[in-house]
């Protein structure tokens, strides 16, 4: 802590500033999840209570053990993390040969395609709705997870995030594999995808996060209780009659700690992942 403060004594006005200023954007956007957590520990008549109490007057786990033992949570939790893992997992793999692919194979038409694949990234997700929908009930896969996992498999972001990856390995690293005898397929798996691996990473967690905070796909899809995920099983909560106010604020609350989780335990990586495809050497 001393060595931070005599750090930031030593900077400059404008990185004093800059310090200040993200510091005090950062305790504003802290403020919500701080009022969730306290307002999940009180009764709901001191939640509704004016002028509200910052801390709970009367502690209570009240709301926690209604939202998991009086509701399905644990399986909306499962759901969640299936959809969630199977997504990042399978969509980083597919991006991985894709980016390889058209960064370093000769493939007549590349450029033109992987332009055209780039180019969906600029098409609003919610254009493919209606049509997805069609596609996933004529195949019966409503209300399962296949019909969760498979539509956000094939992204174009993922495909350009990696090709900067592959695109600044020297092609001397390939060619030089090549001639030890080494396949195509051995190049990509044993030599290419350990050198990106900070990008697979960064790209898995920001898949996970992503498909964990979606919604209206995941609405569509689950059609029963089991099979709802864990923001559609809470949206359900805040829809109900349960006058309960508490119990919906847990629900807000739960939902949003698993990312903030993921976030404080992989940033190094996100970050560093997110950096590196940038520098061309």
């Amino acid at each position: 802590m001393k060595k931070k403060i005599e750090r930031f004594r030593h900077m400059d006005t404008y990185d004093k500033v800059t310090n200040i200023v993200v510091f005090i954007g950062a305790l504003l956007f802290m403020l919500p999840l701080f009022w969730l957590l306290s307002n999940t520990f009180k009764y709901s008549a001191e939640i509704y209570r004016i002028p509200p109490s910052i801390i709970p007057d009367r502690f209570t786990l009240s709301n926690l053990q209604e939202l998991f033992l009086g509701q399905p949570t644990l399986r909306w939790i499962f759901n969640s993390f299936i959809v969630s893992f199977g997504t990042a997992f399978l969509s980083v793999i597919i991006s991985a040969l894709a980016a390889y692919g058209f960064a370093k194979l000769k493939i007549k038409g590349g450029k033109a395609l992987f332009v055209l694949i780039i180019s969906s990234i600029m098409i609003p997700k919610e254009t493919f709705i209606v049509p997805l929908f069609d596609i996933i009930v004529d195949l019966n896969w409503v209300d399962t997870y296949t019909s969760m996992i498979v539509p956000n498999l094939a992204t174009g972001f993922g495909t350009f995030m990696l090709y900067s990856f592959f695109d600044t390995i020297p092609d001397s690293v390939r060619e030089s594999a090549k001639i030890d005898g080494a396949g195509e397929w051995l190049i990509f798996r044993k030599l290419m995808l350990p050198i990106v691996k900070p990008g697979l990473a960064a790209l898995f967690i920001l898949n996970f996060v992503t498909t964990w905070n979606d919604y209206l796909w995941q609405l569509l899809m689950a059609r029963t209780e089991a099979m709802q995920t864990l923001n559609v099983g809470v949206a359900s909560l805040q829809q109900s009659l349960n006058p309960n106010i508490g119990l919906k604020v847990a629900g807000a609350f739960v939902a949003a700690v698993p990312m903030i989780i993921v976030f404080i335990a992989f940033q190094k990586y996100f970050i560093t992942g997110a950096t590196d495809g940038a520098v061309k050497e």
